[in-house]
């Protein structure tokens, strides 16, 4: 599979295929997270390939979900003193995310910060990454797009440091991601199938991406939660998940995204599919009522009686929540420790991340009042 830069390797046992291109480097730094890694089996079978090969290699298991510009300062001074040649990132979102933006740090200079607000230019020329993907959800095995947290400002923010070299999508790597896990990454390719048909930049490609990922996603999720260990469950999702990314890679995402990254920022617990989850509670209403031809051909598999009309987007919400109450997702904004008072402080950083980065991407326009009521609903 190609898109962008990146060459992705799809299907059970797909590593084994894509071993040729870690056999020409002679020291590489394998990025992770503290145990997905080693239980999904991935790590082993990476170390197993690079040590037949004579490949010399050091593990680094500090990345956190979330990750933060100064986790990005470490992992770059890591590989500097390292001498390596590569980076081999295994994991989910998170993990590929920070090998992105550690990999274009190496190669310009400066701080992540100074690109994430386009103070540097991208580097075109950046060292090697392999990403092997672990989560059927993020998409950022095969886009452009990286998000890092300024921990200072608690800016969480977006930008595109490019494509990995070579990415692997095996669905046994996903079969032991825990039922939540599951869950939120599944959810989080949901909303990256309906933003990239609804955004100002969708086409009818990431129209036509979405239909397919949103329906494997419904069809598929309740099944591997029932049955976690299959992998034709698992199989699709990450097939759903995977078109979701390229999706987002051509159609970009908007106020889902935008506005969860305010709370993220704020609450760095909140993990992204969650926050995705609960917003859409509440979101499907506008992106219905502001698409309504489009949202309907999405959500037919959750109610197939749906009309492209404005009318039904409370039957729309009624449908997805529906849905959710189906795969045992209950969560709200106050399981995480927000609460009323603490939305109304979020203004100032909802202007600063959505009204100024994500502008030009928006469909339609969310005065304030309504971001804030919105949010008091989903305490």
């Amino acid at each position: 599979m190609y898109n962008g830069g990146v060459k992705l390797f799809f299907g059970v046992n797909s590593l084994e295929e894509a071993a040729a291109y870690l056999r020409k480097y002679s020291r590489v730094l394998i990025i992770t997270g503290r145990t997905s890694a080693k239980l999904s089996g991935a790590l082993d079978d990476i170390i197993r390939i690079l040590e037949s090969s004579g490949v010399e290699y050091e593990v680094w298991s500090k990345a956190l979900p979330n990750p933060t510009d100064e986790l990005v300062a470490e992992l770059v001074e890591v590989y500097r003193s390292g001498v390596f040649e590569g980076f081999i990132a295994i994991g989910g979102g998170s993990v590929i995310d920070l090998a992105k933006a550690a990999r274009v740090v190496v190669a310009g200079g400066g701080s992540v910060r100074e690109y994430l607000y386009g103070a540097r230019e991208i580097p075109r020329t950046q060292p090697f990454l392999f990403a092997v993907n672990l989560t059927h959800g993020t998409g950022t095995e095969i886009d452009r797009y990286a998000v890092v947290t300024i921990t200072e400002t608690k800016e969480k923010l977006g930008f595109s440091p490019g494509y990995p070299d070579v990415s692997v999508d095996d669905p046994k790597y996903t079969a032991s991601l825990p039922r939540r896990q599951t869950i939120y990454t599944s959810l989080d390719a949901f909303a990256h199938a309906v933003e990239s048909a609804t955004s100002a930049k969708a086409s009818p490609y990431t129209e036509m991406l979405a239909e397919e990922a949103v329906k494997h996603v419904i069809e598929y999720l309740p099944r591997a939660l029932e049955k976690p260990k299959e992998l034709e469950y698992r199989y699709w999702l990450l097939y759903a998940s995977m078109i979701a990314g390229i999706g987002i890679d051509h159609g970009v995402t908007h106020y889902g995204h935008a506005i969860e990254h305010v709370l993220t920022g704020s609450r760095p617990e909140l993990a992204h599919g969650a926050g995705l989850a609960i917003l859409y509670r509440e979101l499907i209403k506008f992106f219905y009522e502001y698409s309504p031809i489009i949202m309907s051909r999405l959500l037919k598999p959750l109610d197939p009686s749906l009309k492209p009309i404005r009318e039904d987007s409370a039957k729309a919400v009624k449908a997805y929540i529906d849905f959710l109450d189906k795969i045992g997702f209950r969560e709200t904004l106050s399981d995480y420790g927000f609460t009323v008072g603490e939305v109304r402080e979020l203004k100032a950083l909802y202007f600063k991340l959505v009204e100024k980065r994500y502008e030009s991407l928006l469909p339609f326009k969310l005065q304030w009042e309504q971001v804030e009521s919105m949010l008091k609903n989903l305490v």
